[in-house]
């Protein structure tokens, strides 16, 4: 069973999976940690009326950028909008929905919702913008606010290693929203840039376990635009 989880690549891993007016989890922090190769693949099926849970949307024409340049995004559950000017003039056209959260409670949505908790009580945001409509109530002499779980259709993230069984290890920083992501999805496609057979991956250093993982694509060779190689100048 575990060998049936890898696909050829990201177009044939998302061919029967995502559909119009699906939500999605997609991983990744900036554009840190992002599933490239799947993202793409998203914006090749067509599929329109998206809600997408991102912590941000990507840049211009990168990451979910692309999806936005092709209008398949409707709604956004995001925290941070900056450095995208298509996002910032669709949302201020009223041509994009969004959902704006502090970037602790969009984690902590994610993971509640993968861990079956429907809602939680937090201090962050009370008696701003983000409260509007929700319930609050006082603790121990604070004021808290009512924020519900997150939870996708699909789920799109990136890792570094997996093994077979779909046992995934994440490198460094680009771990961030991925786990969350992953486990609040009721399918989790994961890219990755190593596969190993099971057994490889000590379980000490496994990051999130194989039940999570349903589908897994290798893209040994991502862009990565994130990162920048900085040399010294030669000479003494």
């Amino acid at each position: 069973m575990a060998g049936n989880k890898l696909f050829p690549d990201a177009a044939t891993a998302l061919a029967d999976l995502v559909q119009d007016g699906q939500t999605l989890a997609v991983g990744g922090f900036g554009l840190c940690g992002i599933p490239e190769a799947l993202i793409a693949a998203l914006r090749d099926t067509g599929a329109k009326g998206l809600t997408v849970i991102s912590n941000n949307a990507g840049v211009d024409g990168f990451g979910l950028g692309q999806l936005l340049a092709t209008r398949q995004i409707r709604k956004m559950i995001s925290s941070y909008v900056g450095e995208n000017k298509e996002f910032e003039r669709q949302y201020l056209a009223n041509e994009l929905e969004l959902e704006f959260n502090p970037q602790g409670t969009l984690a902590e949505r994610l993971r509640a919702g993968g861990a079956g908790i429907p809602a939680f009580f937090t201090r962050t945001g009370f008696g701003t913008i983000v409260a509007d409509g929700k319930e609050t109530r006082e603790f121990d002499g604070h004021s808290y606010v009512l924020e519900t779980a997150l939870h996708a259709d699909v789920s799109l993230v990136k890792a570094w290693k997996a093994d077979k069984a779909g046992n995934l290890v994440f490198r460094k920083t680009a771990r961030n929203f991925n786990p969350a992501c992953a486990m609040a999805g009721k399918t989790c496609v994961a890219e990755v840039e190593e596969l190993v057979e099971t057994g490889q991956i000590d379980p000490d250093h496994v990051h999130l376990p194989g039940i999570y993982v349903d589908r897994i694509v290798v893209n040994a060779t991502p862009e990565k635009r994130i990162e920048q190689r900085t040399v010294r100048q030669g000479g003494v």
